[in-house]
């Protein structure tokens, strides 16, 4: 009986342009929803809250959301409520700009690495490779 040699597997490489693109759609989410991109959604000041509020007649008014133009991280757990009903309706308005930009991202991105694949290759094999190793390509 013939030995089954095992299926080889490649070392999967970290690719420079992937991660570029991730983090583009990545920051087109994150401008969508929160109103700030992936950065400052993390390092901003949470100052969501809401207004003054007023008393008539025994009921008493609560006053506008402050703050919500730009979500952070800190606003999300300062009031995850505010924070979140925020995202959800900043989601809902800007769906068709993300998508649009999205769409125009890969396509773009698609084009480029056509256009560019010589020029990228030469710049891996010369320079990556020899500087980086074989686990990083552009």
């Amino acid at each position: 009986m013939a030995k089954k040699k095992g299926t080889r597997r490649r070392r999967p490489k970290f690719s420079i342009l992937n991660a570029l693109e991730a983090t583009i759609y990545g920051e087109i989410l994150m401008r969508g929803s929160t109103g700030s991109g992936i950065i400052s959604f993390f390092t901003g000041e949470g100052d969501i809250g809401y207004g003054p509020s007023e008393t008539i007649g025994g009921i008493t008014i609560q006053g506008e959301a402050t703050g919500v133009s730009e979500i952070s991280l800190s606003d999300m757990m300062a009031n995850p409520s505010l924070a979140l009903a925020t995202i959800a309706s900043n989601f809902k308005s800007n769906l068709l700009p993300m998508s649009l930009a999205a769409f125009t991202t890969s396509i773009s991105f698609r084009v480029g690495r056509r256009l560019l694949r010589r020029p990228l290759a030469s710049i891996n094999r010369n320079l990556v490779t020899p500087v980086l190793g074989a686990g990083i390509r552009i």
